[in-house]
Order: structure tokens, then sequence, then C-alpha cells
């Protein structure tokens, strides 16, 4: 038995409303019920009553853009022309790494595995909720925005290394610990070299703009960053006072 209950999630503000998502299911109560819980929530729903129409929606996709426009799959096992596995085994095969999502009335530990390894990412036993499929497709979506996300640089600067991603910074070939406000000052100068600061400028952008107290504050991050940077603070060779201005990295 399905449920068709849902609670609203909020799929604007993580994915987008724009994410496509293809529903391959040949019995229509099932493919109805898909379609109008994912469009609740936001998404555009494509669907295929069978896997030789599910092909023919990749391909097409693919000539018109070059790539799948689709964000996600939800795919049923037991489909005519060709079977849930056999359209998992084509788009694996052709490279593409869309999500799949399979949907099979076969609950066995055994047809689970043989769905993951011919190339699911997630597999749903018939019967099922509603708001479970949802949340399955969300996690799903989720997951490959973060994997589609373009990595941060490294940022250099003579013997001084900061890694924005795993929030290290190593100095001379030793790493430095670095609080907060100093890793975010760091990087701001490092992506900006030998541009000058003002220290409301500083603020703004390590601080916020909402920040309430003294600008010495800026001061006081600096002194403790060319303790733990320079090898003379004093005589400073990475962060630069520039007089009646700012700061300036290099």
């Amino acid at each position: 038995m399905y449920t068709t209950e849902l609670t609203k999630y909020s799929a604007k503000s993580d994915i987008g409303q724009t994410s496509r998502i293809l529903v391959v299911e040949d019995e229509e109560l099932i493919r109805e019920m898909l379609s109008v819980s994912l469009e609740e929530e936001g998404y555009e729903v494509i669907t295929a009553i069978d896997g030789r129409a599910a092909v023919d929606q990749l391909k097409n996709c693919e000539s018109n853009s070059g790539e799948s426009s689709f964000d996600l799959v939800v795919l049923d096992l037991m489909l005519p022309q060709i079977n849930g596995l056999d359209i998992c085994r084509i788009i694996r095969h052709q490279g593409n790494s869309v999500p799949i999502l399979m949907l099979s009335a076969k609950g066995s530990e055994t047809d689970r595995v043989l769905g993951l390894e011919v190339g699911a990412d997630d597999y749903l036993t018939k019967p099922f909720s509603m708001r479970e499929m949802v949340a399955r497709c969300r996690a799903l979506l989720r997951r490959q925005r973060l994997i589609n996300l373009p990595s941060v640089p490294v940022l250099k600067y003579k013997d001084i290394t900061l890694n924005p991603q795993e929030c290290r910074v190593l100095v001379r070939g030793k790493e430095v610990n670095l609080s907060p406000k100093e890793f975010r000052l760091l990087e701001l100068f490092m992506s900006y070299a030998r541009r000058v600061w003002s220290r409301e400028q500083l603020l703004d952008q390590v601080w916020g703009p909402d920040f309430v107290g003294d600008s010495k504050t800026v001061d006081v991050h600096i002194r403790w960053l060319r303790e733990k940077l320079e090898q003379d603070p004093s005589h400073p060779e990475y962060i630069v006072t520039v007089r009646g201005f700012g700061y300036r990295f290099g």
C-alpha cells in the first residue's frame, strides 16, 4: 500500500525548483503518484512508461545539450522493453553520473545489492510511502549538488600555503593554528595580494556589516597573525602596514 502523506520541505532552498527528475514507471497509478508528489515539492518531472521510452528521453537530452539534463532518475526495476537493471548499465556505460533511485517489489538483500552494483545510488522497496521517496530524492540531489561544487584552489605565497577546504595553513612547511577570524583574514589577504585594505573594509569582509565594536580589533588580529607568520613580527614581510590607508599582503 502506498501512502501519500507529505511534509512540505524547502526544495527551493536546498537544490532549487529547476531540478529535473525522470520518473520511469510502467504502472500508471504509481507513476502519477510519484509525479504529483515530486511536483508538489517544486521539481520538474518528466515521465517514461517503459524502458525504451526512458532510453529515448535520456538520448534526446544528451543530443540537445551534450550532457544529461536530468538531475535524478527514479527508475522501476521491472519494466517492459528494457528492464531497470539494463537501463542502469546503459546510463553508467555512457559515463553519465546522474543519481539513480531504483524502485522494486523485490526486497531481498541479493536484489538490493545487484541494483546497487549495476549503478543505482539508492534502492527503495515497494510498497513505500511517498514521504520516504521524496526524502530519498532530496538526499540524492543534495549529495550530487555537493559533489558538483567547484573546488576552492589552494592559495600560496612565498613560504605560506593556505588550504581553504581543509582550513589548514602551512608556514615554512610547518602547520600553524589560526583562529577562525585569523584564518579568514589571511584567506582574504592571500586572495587579493598587494591590495590595500582599510580597517573598515576588513571589518566588513571578516566580521560582517553588523559588527559593533572598536575597529582596533583589526589591529589586534593583525598583530596575532604576524606573530604566527612572520620570522620577525617587528619587521613584517607578509602583512605590511600602509600608513594612512590600512594593510597590504605582500
